[in-house]
């Protein structure tokens, strides 16, 4: 009985069967959703050179022998023209150095979603 068993197993035809898909259309869709942080810092520091200006009305810079009414600033001295006149008197002076800081802190975040969505058929 065992013989005649695998005589019949033997003899009998092979079947093969189709392993493509069993569907003539469809869709797929993807959602990708990603989140980012930037923190961020910046330090700015502007450097400058030394600086003396002046700027006046009714006012003159003059050397140290003619000084009648005068203002004396670091080794200038001023006059005043008129003295019967209203006279304005501006000094500008800075010494070479930073003359600004500036420090920013900052965060960026940054959500983004993609969709993809995919049709095929057979």
């Amino acid at each position: 009985m065992k013989h005649l068993l695998l005589l019949l197993l033997l003899t009998s035809p092979a079947v093969a069967q189709s392993t493509g898909p069993n569907f003539t259309t469809g869709s797929m869709t993807q959602t990708v959703t990603a989140t980012q942080q930037v923190s961020e810092t910046v330090a700015v520091e502007r450097f400058g050179g030394s600086v003396s200006t002046w700027r006046g009305d009714n006012v003159r810079a003059i050397d140290t022998n003619d000084a009648e009414i005068s203002i004396n600033v670091e080794s200038v001295e001023f006059e005043i023209v008129d003295t019967s006149l209203p006279w304005q008197l501006e000094i500008i002076s800075r010494d070479a150095g930073i003359v600004e800081t500036e420090d920013i802190t900052r965060t960026i975040d940054t959500d983004t979603t993609t969709v993809t969505m995919s049709v095929f058929a057979q």
